[in-house]
C-alpha cells in the first residue's frame, strides 16, 4: 500500500470486539484513564504485549490479539516514534482527542493476525494464527 505505514496493535477480547462492531475500520475510544492510544511499529512487539500481558489481564479477558493495520504516512508525521525500553519497543503516542482523527487515517480494514491464550494444562501460552474477516 503506497504512502502507507503498517502498525500494530494488541489488543484484548473486548478491545478486539470493539473493533469487529466497527466492521474493522476503527479503534474503540480511549477511557477516562487511558490517554493516549500506542499502536506499535512491529509485530514482533506486539505479540510480546499480547502472548505476556494481554493473556494475564483480567481486562483483556485472559487473551491477547495482534492486529495489523495501515496508516496514511503523511498523518503519522506529525507524530514522534517513541522508544519504551529497548530498541525494540517502538510505537506512537497518539493523544486520545486525536484518536478518531487517527481512525480516519487508517486505509483497509484493522485484521487480527495472531490469538494467544493460556493453555490450561500447562499455564503456557499457545500462538493461534487468526485471520478475521474484513
Amino acid at each position: 500500500m503506497n504512502d502507507t505505514t503498517v502498525l500494530f496493535r494488541p489488543v484484548g477480547q473486548k478491545e478486539l470486539d470493539l473493533i469487529r462492531q466497527s466492521g474493522y475500520s476503527a479503534f474503540p475510544a480511549r477511557l477516562p484513564f487511558q490517554p493516549i492510544f500506542y499502536p506499535v511499529l512491529t509485530e514482533a512487539y506486539a505479540v510480546q504485549i499480547a502472548r505476556d500481558w494481554n493473556t494475564k489481564d483480567e481486562a483483556s479477558g485472559y487473551v491477547g490479539y495482534v492486529t495489523r493495520f495501515y496508516v496514511k504516512t503523511e498523518f503519522l508525521a506529525q507524530y514522534d516514534v517513541q522508544t519504551v525500553g529497548s530498541s525494540q519497543h517502538q510505537e506512537y503516542w497518539i493523544p486520545a482527542e486525536d484518536l478518531a482523527e487517527f481512525n480516519r487515517n487508517i486505509v483497509g480494514k484493522i485484521e487480527a493476525i495472531a490469538k494467544f491464550q493460556p493453555k490450561p494444562e500447562t499455564a503456557s501460552y499457545s500462538r493461534l494464527q487468526v485471520h478475521e474477516v474484513q
